[in-house]
């Protein structure tokens, strides 16, 4: 088995984010680079990221009628991304159209629940279901319209992966034990996610805020050596 972490570099600052990704390459297996990021440097700014050798995880969170995100795609395609994220709340026939304009090897994964939203939240918005539910929902419309998996909490994952054999599970907002939870609500650690059926793990503050994000990034890797998740040698 791979590296599950994805690291998030989420900082408009080029330099800083080459600096973090060099840091860290020894311990992760990928760099997730979302929309602060991509706002402040665009293609290029992914473009130079990639010369770390690592996959790229495009988390734009792709979100207006199909016609529209088919387009935005395909345009960033060049770019090569080993995942991409869209709102499952787009409905079918957006995702249908993101996955058909992808490029070859790139995982469409729908975005189902944001970490930092909680039932009060949902509620607030007009949604009557609880977490768990809308993600059940959203996960199973993301399967049919041939997304390769769903991004939701550490919660709902397990349940997820149950219902969804071969899917690819992104799980955010993960907090070690002892951390700071900072606006996140629905959280568990790397290892508990690891063991529910997480994919992918994506690890942002953690990692990029600690004294030495290269020895965070590696403790948290060693931490998952020791789940009956990950195997030792995997």
């Amino acid at each position: 088995m791979t590296n599950p972490i994805y690291v998030a570099i989420d900082t408009p600052e080029l330099g800083q984010a080459k600096a973090l990704a060099a840091a860290v390459s020894p311990h992760v297996g990928g760099l997730k680079l979302g929309l602060e990021f991509f706002a402040a440097n665009g293609p290029a700014g992914v473009a130079a990221l990639s010369a770390a050798g690592l996959p790229i995880f495009l988390d734009l969170k792709l979100h207006d009628i199909p016609n529209t995100v088919g387009k935005a795609v395909a345009a960033l395609a060049p770019l090569a991304p080993a995942v991409l994220t869209v709102h499952a709340a787009g409905g079918r026939a957006m995702l249908e159209a993101a996955k058909a304009a992808a490029s070859p090897g790139c995982k469409v994964v729908a975005v189902t629940v944001l970490t930092s939203l909680d039932g009060d939240d949902l509620a607030a918005i007009g949604v009557t279901s609880d977490p768990a539910d809308q993600v059940e929902r959203l996960a199973d419309l993301a399967r049919s319209a041939g997304c390769d998996g769903i991004v939701c909490s550490g919660e709902e994952v397990a349940a997820a992966a149950e219902r969804w054999p071969g899917g690819t599970f992104v799980v955010p907002g993960l907090r070690p034990s002892g951390s700071d939870l900072g606006d996140q609500k629905r959280v568990l650690t790397p290892v508990d996610a690891l063991d529910r059926g997480a994919s992918l793990l994506v690890i942002g503050r953690p990692i990029t805020a600690a004294a030495d994000p290269a020895e965070a990034a590696r403790a948290i890797a060693a931490s998952l050596l020791s789940s009956a998740a990950l195997p030792a040698g995997a």
